[in-house]
């Protein structure tokens, strides 16, 4: 039900029926999770011509809006960290061809990993600025949880977010 809904609105978006989808997974699937991608999407309606990893994808679409600028081969890193899980590919681009040189994934790395390193770095250094211990008080560690999460996502535009202990 998701896919088709999704599927209605792109193509209300576009203004346009689509005939052929190309889906993204993430890195780390192994190819019975890719076939059983596939055959969600042609339940759902879809005429899937192409599983593609999902950080290829993003490369994809880095290649597509520099194609026009771009002289010569180039090669590019993409990195997807999502919450849980953390995928790479590396790709070479060459007057519009894209070659996936090699793609890999960590489903055990992700942005909750580093939300809980950073919230234990800042539980010590306020033990060590403030002589006070608050990994027993749960609102404290709440909302520096929070903190970090803000000052992660902030990373995105900015050099130096700030979190006050």
């Amino acid at each position: 039900m998701v896919l088709m809904k999704m599927y209605e609105i792109v193509e209300a978006y576009l203004g346009s029926a689509i005939k052929n989808d190309v889906v993204t997974v993430p890195a780390y699937f192994v190819d019975s999770q890719r076939q059983a991608t596939k055959d969600v999407g042609v339940i759902a309606g879809l005429n899937v011509m192409r599983i593609i990893n999902e950080s290829t994808a993003a490369a994809i679409a880095y290649g597509l809006d520099k194609k026009a600028t771009s002289v010569g081969e180039k090669n590019v890193l993409i990195f997807n960290l999502g919450g849980g899980t953390f995928d790479v590919s590396l790709l070479t681009i060459e007057e519009g061809i894209f070659e996936v040189k090699a793609t890999a994934g960590d489903t055990h790395l992700g942005g909750e990993d580093f939300d809980n390193k950073m919230v234990n770095h800042f539980v010590q250094e306020f033990k060590r600025k403030n002589k006070k211990d608050i990994s027993g008080n749960p609102r404290a560690l709440r909302r520096l949880r929070t903190a970090c999460e803000r000052a992660k996502r902030t990373l995105s535009s900015t050099a130096h977010p700030l979190i006050a202990c």
